[in-house]
């Protein structure tokens, strides 16, 4: 229970702790931003890491000259990028495996090869959108390699959805964290930012389901 009051406490004043960070350990936090990254996108078992707050908080401490921009802005890409094919290279492993279970309670190949398909048809854009979405884009790489998207494919909007995710949040927070009303409101906007894209994630969901019933 401490561990998980400890994680709201970060997530929620993400950030006064990595302004701590940044007074005790200077430097050393590029290679702890660039791990949180890189686990929340890369590790399915790490869907709860604050990656959008993160993201315009360090923006913010960009803007008001305690990160170097540019540095955090490139290292923050590559551990996007690097993160979705690290978790779509584990479901593309597991992939084939899953593929040649037969038929049972368990697996239906059927719903297996249209998952292929909709990857194939329409998961660039399931791929771009998932990256605002948290819990989401830590799942969908994964579950892209799982269905057997063409990695060029996959690598495109990788690639296309990261930079919109990291260069749209950091710059934001650059530009508008250090506003003075910003400042006042950072913790309701950090629960917007977790409690919006999740709703749009639900209500997607709960559409697909009621399509696919009707």
């Amino acid at each position: 229970m401490d561990a998980i009051m400890t994680l709201v406490d970060f997530i929620l004043h993400v950030d006064r702790h990595l302004k701590e960070f940044v007074d005790a350990y200077g430097g050393w936090v590029y290679a702890l931003l660039f791990l949180i990254i890189f686990v929340e996108t890369g590790l399915v078992v790490m869907p709860f890491l604050p990656g959008d707050s993160l993201l315009f908080v360090v923006g913010a401490l960009a803007g008001a000259g305690l990160l170097n921009y540019p540095l955090v802005m490139a290292l923050l890409l590559v551990a996007a990028v690097a993160g979705d094919q690290v978790n779509y290279s584990i479901g593309r492993y597991f992939g084939p495996k899953v593929f040649a279970w037969p038929d049972s309670r368990w697996f239906n190949r059927r719903a297996f090869e249209q998952a292929h398909a909709f990857y194939e048809k329409y998961g660039g854009i399931t791929l771009v959108l998932a990256r605002f979405m948290p819990f989401v884009r830590t799942f969908v790489p994964f579950v892209a390699g799982v269905a057997e998207m063409s990695r060029g494919k996959f690598s495109f909007y990788n690639i296309t959805g990261a930079i919109l995710w990291v260069v749209g949040l950091v710059t934001a927070g650059y530009v508008f964290g250090n506003v003075p009303w910003v400042q006042a409101n950072l913790s309701k906007i950090i629960w917007a930012m977790i409690i919006i894209p999740g709703l749009i994630a639900i209500f997607g969901a709960w559409k697909a389901r009621r399509a696919a019933v009707a």
